[in-house]
């Protein structure tokens, strides 16, 4: 049995740490840098926006805290684990246990329904069909879509695919889910209402995000708001401060 103080121990070390984290890119002669000295904590819980213009760096900085993309240098850990001194197949273990993904576009598959495309990261993980189903019905309940277990995305709206998208992502009980402009193709109203699930079940489940978002009132809502700009990720002031602060570096 784990107890009390254990608790508040695992409380305080971060599910997601990043050290002097640097990313570069090959372009003819040149060398192009894209990530400098990125340092970064994310712990238990913490719900944190990445912001910046287009083409800053934001997708990138997410492929590599979720061990999609390695990183030039420094160094990240998840849960503990260095991922530069994963093999690829212990990385995809660790991203399936320990994180969750929700893009921009869905990607839910075809072919399957919303309970199918909910359940899957568990079968991939070795779950029962059995439980991985009762588990992803459970997570479509609580998204508000128990009624749509067996439509097919095609038969969903943007909305509804959008939240079967964070059922998948959550129905591991991931330690973070890392969200790449999870609401930029719904309308306003759509939008809050995920807005409104993401931080629900943040509460409910303790969950971290990380949510890259060009919407600004959005981000101003979760715990920090940290700016990518020139390559440097910049803390962009407390949320619910009076006025405007200046930016300093994280």
């Amino acid at each position: 049995m784990v107890n009390a103080s254990e608790t508040t121990q695992n409380l305080l070390i971060p599910v997601i740490s990043c050290r002097h984290l640097s990313k570069r890119y090959t372009q003819g002669p040149q060398q192009v840098e894209v990530l400098v000295d990125i340092n970064l904590d994310v712990m238990p819980g913490e719900c944190i926006a990445i912001v910046g213009s287009s083409g800053s760096g934001k997708t990138t900085l997410l492929n590599m805290l979720g061990g999609l993309d390695l990183p030039s240098g420094g160094r990240i850990d998840v849960s503990g684990s260095d991922l530069a001194t994963l093999s690829d197949r212990d990385r995809a273990t660790l991203r399936n246990r320990y994180l969750g993904f929700v893009y921009q576009f869905h990607h839910l598959l075809g072919e399957f329904s919303a309970l199918e495309n909910v359940a899957m990261p568990l079968l991939i993980g070795g779950v029962s069909t059995k439980e991985a189903s009762v588990r992803a019905a459970d997570l479509l309940q609580q998204v508000g879509l128990g009624h749509r277990l067996t439509h097919k995305p095609s038969e969903l709206s943007g909305g509804e695919r959008q939240r079967v998208a964070i059922a998948r992502a959550l129905v591991g009980s991931p330690r973070c889910v890392l969200m790449d402009e999870p609401t930029g193709n719904l309308d306003r109203r759509t939008a809050q209402g995920i807005h409104e699930l993401m931080r629900s079940l943040n509460q409910r489940m303790a969950t971290s995000f990380v949510v890259v978002t060009h919407d600004e009132q959005f981000a101003a809502t979760l715990d920090r708001v940290l700016l990518l700009r020139n390559g440097c990720l910049q803390e962009a002031g407390s949320v619910g401060a009076d006025s405007q602060q200046d930016v300093t570096h994280v």
